[in-house]
């Protein structure tokens, strides 16, 4: 006898005994059911196959619904009828608040055959429950039950950071349901939309942030966490913006790894197919250049993605605060490799390319806040960098007047005759490296004399007028008259070289020492200063030759400006001059030089004048049209005049410094301050010390005119009478 036939026998004695009704919970006890379903044998043919109808009562009494009898969940059952119909159970009958919190399935339990009951998770008589240590849901616990069904989930699962840590028993290492308790499920959640990648990002964030025993955990600290919401991503997601990438997308979802773990998304050698996801055309960029390339070959010293743009804290390329903004990506981008010795000995890429370009007209603007200047990438490009040895590079020697022409029009090959690297020595730029050290030499020299015989002169000259006071020397006397020194366009002209030398020495400098404390708390002015910065020199330097060319005509034309030219051109007396000072200063002589209109303090300035400001004015104005001449000089010679104009600036600065400041300021005979720049004139006093000879000649003339007029006097009354 099967056990289908020994149950209907049983059955129906059983209903015989009973009282006549039609449901099972007219029977007293689940006893009654047990007569025949404890049977182990009891089973019954559905679809083909053997179906067991057993029920162990032990497991039973031992669940959660021990206290239950069969009629309670089986309730549709009609003892009457034999076999019973298919005894569903409605579980939400009892649990009818569990639905909404069941947000792991797609469709609500049990409604067909595609979607999981309850009983596929929760099992059926042996329920357990959800925190018994010998495994809640279906024995296994948890993960063990879900993976019944997810088996591929579950094995990625497994090998992630949150199922090892998950495994180890660590605090807020996290199980299916405490993700899947959300609504994180992009089908369920109507589609990838923006609404349900927030919904992602505050789960991770409930976790990695917000707890603070796993926040303690974690490498990254919160600020680098939380920099994910001012991320371009982040700004995005926040603006509705579905394709935005979130944490799932980069670091993955069930298979989430540390980013040092070969196989995690976000390790280096991935980070390029990770962000290719998204970003699929700069992909293939990078990987044709050869940054790609390297990581490709497996050299983890190449840069990707993030090394360039960051992690978190991405940002758009536009925005100041992006390492790839304009201003920022050579210094903050390609300066920590390619200036990186231990890169360049590795690798035998030449450590001085990023120097070499800070040192540049464009390093140096950049550097001084300038927005439209080229960069690193300007020239190089962004992604698909290429050696210069390669043909389809846009720094390749036939590509760049291409290159160039983006900023300069009408660009020629002459652009590329020099180095675009200027480097001051004698292998790479021999002609710069000997122009820029004799200049050096001469500075040296020039200055440290200009130092040193000025240093002598305010000794001997301090020491006697401290004499002169203690009354140990005579103090001469002089008269009240005034001498002309200077007329009102000669005072002009001074003013005019003054101010506009002024302004071209510090907007210069403003561009070589962007870093300079003064530079930076100018800088703090205005963003614009650059720009201003610029015009500001041009202009200074027009005003310059402006008045060099009106003083020409005036040498020229007027008869004052020829006697000056007359007064002011070298004689051999001059170096008498200065052998007589030289024996008084260092005191081999009581005899101190007696100069004219114009000593050799004034004339070797003026001369040294005429000569740096022709020299500053020419390669000025070949900077300053830069286009033109690279176009006819060459990047070479642009380069010479660049170096020139700058060395010349030095030596004209500190000889201003250090030589005419010191005889109009400093000096003893006329501290605080030779005053004829102002007023035109000079006192007898000053006269007589500075200018004695011409003093002495002035005097002379007028005793002659007084004697002609005297004499002419005399004729005339001889005349008369």
């Amino acid at each position: 006898m099967t056990g289908l036939a020994r149950a209907v026998g049983i059955g129906a004695l059983l209903l015989m005994a009973a009282p006549a009704a039609h449901g099972l919970d007219s029977l007293q006890a689940s006893e009654e059911c047990l007569a025949c379903h404890a049977d182990p044998s009891l089973a019954m043919e559905r679809g083909g196959r053997s179906v067991s109808l057993h029920v162990d009562p032990d497991p039973l009494r031992d669940s959660v619904h021990g206290g239950l009898e069969c009629a309670d969940c089986h309730a549709s059952v009609r003892p009457d009828e034999l076999p019973h119909d298919a005894a569903r159970v409605d579980c939400r009958t009892c649990h009818a608040d569990t639905e909404g919190s069941h947000l792991f399935h797609v469709r609500p339990p049990g409604r067909d055959g595609a979607s999981p009951s309850c009983a596929s998770c929760h099992g059926t008589h042996a329920i357990r429950p959800l925190d018994d240590p010998e495994g809640g849901l279906r024995a296994g616990g948890q993960i063990a039950s879900c993976g019944r069904c997810h088996a591929q989930v579950l094995a990625r699962y497994a090998g992630s950071e949150h199922g090892r840590s998950h495994a180890a028993g660590m605090h807020g290492a996290p199980g299916c349901l405490d993700c899947h308790r959300q609504a994180v499920d992009h089908l369920r959640s109507g589609g990838d939309t923006a609404a349900h990648k927030i919904r992602e990002e505050k789960l991770c964030l409930s976790c990695h942030l917000d707890d603070p025993e796993v926040r303690a955990r974690m490498t990254p600290q919160a600020g680098f966490i939380l920099a994910y919401e001012n991320s371009v991503h982040g700004r995005a997601l926040a603006g509705g913006v579905a394709a935005a990438a979130t944490c799932v997308d980069c670091h993955g979802s069930h298979e989430m790894r540390k980013g040092f773990d070969p196989e995690s998304r976000v390790h280096k050698r991935r980070i390029p197919e990770t962000c290719g996801a998204c970003h699929a055309e700069i992909a293939a960029a990078y990987g044709a250049g050869v940054h790609g390339a390297a990581v490709a070959r497996g050299n983890l010293d190449a840069p990707v993605c993030t090394d360039c743009h960051g992690e978190h804290n991405i940002r758009q390329h536009l925005d100041p605060g992006s390492p790839v903004a304009p201003a920022n990506v050579s210094w903050e981008v390609c300066s920590p490799c390619h200036s990186s010795v231990r890169l360049s000995e590795k690798y035998g890429i030449a450590a001085d390319r990023f120097t070499t370009f800070a040192d540049s007209y464009h390093g140096m603007a950049l550097r001084g806040g300038a927005v439209e200047v080229a960069n690193c990438a300007s020239c190089h490009g962004a992604h698909a960098i290429l050696p210069s040895s390669d043909p389809a590079s846009s720094v390749h020697p036939d590509r760049l007047a291409e290159t160039c022409g983006r900023c300069h029009p009408g660009a020629n090959r002459r652009f590329a005759i020099g180095s675009v690297h200027v480097a001051l020595n004698g292998e790479e730029s021999p002609l710069l490296y000997w122009i820029a050290t004799a200049y050096v030499a001469l500075i040296v020299l020039v200055v440290g004399a200009m130092l040193v015989h000025n240093v002598l002169d305010f000794a001997r000259k301090a020491k006697r007028r401290i004499r002169m006071r203690r009354g140990a020397a005579p103090e001469e006397s002089h008269g009240h008259a005034l001498y002309l020194r200077m007329t009102l366009s000669e005072r002009l002209q001074h003013a005019a070289l003054m101010v506009s030398f002024v302004v071209l020495v510090v907007t210069g400098f403003m561009l070589h020492y962007p870093e300079a404390f003064w530079v930076v708390a100018l800088r703090r002015l205005s963003d614009d200063l650059f720009e201003l910065r610029g015009w500001l020199h041009r202009i200074a330097g027009v005003v310059m030759l402006a008045a060099a060319a009106y003083h020409l005509v005036h040498v020229i034309v007027t008869a004052r400006g020829r006697a000056f030219l007359r007064d002011i051109l070298p004689r051999r007396s001059d170096l008498r001059d200065l052998a007589v000072a030289a024996a008084y200063y260092v005191g081999l002589s009581e005899r101190r030089p007696r100069f004219g209109r114009f000593g050799y303090v004034e004339k070797s300035e003026y001369w040294a004048l005429v000569w740096g400001t022709a020299l500053m004015g020419v390669t000025g104005v070949i900077l300053w049209f830069e286009n033109t001449f690279i176009g006819m000089l060459t990047k070479l010679g642009w380069d010479v005049a660049r170096t020139i104009h700058f060395y010349e600036a030095w030596l004209a600065t500190l000889a201003i410094l250090v030589w005419h400041i010191y005889y109009v300021v400093f000096n003893p005979d006329v501290y605080p301050m030779n005053t004829a720049w102002i007023t035109g004139t000079l006192s007898e006093s000053e006269m007589a010390e500075e200018h004695p000879l011409e003093l002495e000649a002035i005097r002379a003339r007028r005793q002659q005119d007084e004697e002609r007029a005297r004499a002419e006097g005399r004729t005339g009354r001889a005349l008369t009478s």
